[in-house]
């Protein structure tokens, strides 16, 4: 069966450049200024709630003894595996010379960002004591308290830390091509004073480019472990107990396929909408949703590989605690997250071994949408599940979220959007440098030999 071209429609440099930058300097429509309302109505609810948070203490969450981490955590490790599909798109697909991802990347990269931002928020706000979360950071201070380094929580804020700086970089580093297009095209001294401030006096000259490309591939570099590392190290925070349920040498590599299934199952929803908003369709095709759904689908056995083996574990080893807490994950009172889980992240995703599904949006879409549900279930599950049934049952107890739970959790979704949002309206959603290297006519033909003066003639 034929493949749907990358970008379709047959478009020139100058009509890529004209579609993607009027994006940025048209006038925004109606239904954006509503779009951004409503998300920033959620992201000012959040700040009303942590604002509360830090006045009341965290006791105004459903948090208890034993679940010491609810929503908080679960939210965090939510945000974290969000954030890895943009540096997927990015670093790894680039090392391997993917053509495909020229269209998805930027708004990928951005998605990350925002994830990260959404992430980063849960650990500060968690440990209680807001205004003395610099002890985390290892920098010489007045009292001579160091942090512990062999604590978990120091290993997420380097790893989200680093991680965060990387992103930035890389993507910053693609957008100045683009954001010296806008310069040119100002037509106000505003934005043309803005836009040649960031684009960092480029012209597009071949010295420019050499550096511009030796840099993108380092920073691509760098990116690649950075997504292995950091939601192996978020796992580590579970890994490293001894709580049945947690204590598992499987959770590295089962979080980075969980994380990398829901980021592409994020980039899969924001793409459909934002291809139908803008129209996209030329340039978000019909085959870029082909191979994210390829790899959501790859992804999403591994993570039913890894619940199979969770079982399979706790049963040969023998410990009766181990085999009790995943008897309740199944049966018990949280039996019904664990069933939806099931159905979402393992059942679902095998819908899309069909390609008329795969290339079928409105599907494509609902399939991703629940693919997200169900990854936060499963970091519900892992929390609270393994939480709520200690090794003695005099430590047992059972936790349900207050209004101030989800507030602030449907707030960071809000935040999430609206960052999104502000993205479309101000910076290229699309990578026009890099779309304009996979059209036909950036394809110089190596073989073809220049005609003589005399043939010419």
């Amino acid at each position: 069966m034929a493949e749907a071209p990358l970008i379709a429609g047959n478009p020139t440099f100058r009509s890529v450049t004209d579609k993607i930058s009027r994006i940025v300097e048209d006038r925004a429509r109606l239904n954006w200024y509503l779009a951004i309302a409503f998300t920033g109505s959620l992201m000012l609810m959040m700040f009303g709630m942590v604002g509360w948070l830090i006045l009341r203490g965290i006791g105004i969450w459903g948090n208890n003894i034993p679940v010491g981490w609810g929503w908080d955590i679960t939210n965090f490790v939510f945000w974290v595996g969000i954030g890895h599909a943009g540096t997927l798109i990015s670093a790894i697909l680039y090392l391997l010379r993917q053509k495909w991802r020229t269209s998805i990347n930027r708004f990928s990269e951005a998605m990350t960002l925002f994830a990260i931002i959404c992430a980063g928020i849960y650990p500060a706000i968690h440990v209680g004591r807001v205004w003395v979360l610099y002890w985390l950071i290892p920098v010489p201070n007045q009292m001579e308290v160091w942090p512990n380094f062999r604590s978990p929580l120091l290993w997420d804020a380097f790893a989200v830390g680093t991680y965060f700086a990387c992103s930035v970089m890389f993507w910053y580093v693609g957008l100045i091509p683009d954001l010296a297009t806008l310069r040119d095209r100002a037509r106000t001294r505003l934005r043309k004073i803005l836009f040649g401030l960031f684009s960092l006096g480029w012209r597009g000259g071949h010295r420019q480019w050499k550096h511009h490309e030796l840099a993108y591939l380092i920073l691509a570099g760098i990116s690649t472990p950075l997504v292995l590392s950091v939601h192996s190290i978020v796992s580590t925070d579970f890994a490293t107990s001894i709580l049945p349920g947690w204590h598992s040498t499987i959770f590295p590599p089962y979080f980075v396929a969980g994380a990398i299934f829901s980021g592409f199952a994020m980039v899969i929803s924001l793409a459909i909408i934002a291809r139908k908003v803008f129209g996209l369709e030329d340039y978000i095709t019909l085959s870029h949703f082909d191979k994210m759904a390829k790899i959501m689908m790859v992804t999403g056995m591994m993570v039913g590989y890894a619940y199979v083996m969770e079982f399979f574990v706790a049963w040969y080893s023998g410990n009766a605690y181990e085999v009790y807490a995943f008897k309740f994950r199944a049966l018990g009172d949280y039996a019904w997250a664990f069933w939806i889980m099931i159905f979402c992240n393992v059942v679902v995703p095998e819908f899309l071994w069909f390609r008329k599904l795969r290339t079928n949006l409105p599907i494509l879409f609902v399939i991703s949408i629940l693919v997200n549900v169900g990854m936060w279930l499963e970091r519900f599950v892992i929390i609270v599940s393994s939480l709520s049934r200690d090794f003695l049952p005099s430590s047992w107890g059972h936790f349900t979220p207050t209004i101030f739970d989800i507030g602030t959790f449907v707030g960071s979704i809000g935040l999430f959007l609206t960052l999104f949002l502000l993205f479309l309206r101000f910076l290229p959603m699309v990578a026009m440098s890099e779309v304009k290297r996979v059209l036909p006519q950036a394809e110089v033909s190596r073989h073809e030999k220049p005609e003589s003066d005399e043939a010419k003639r």
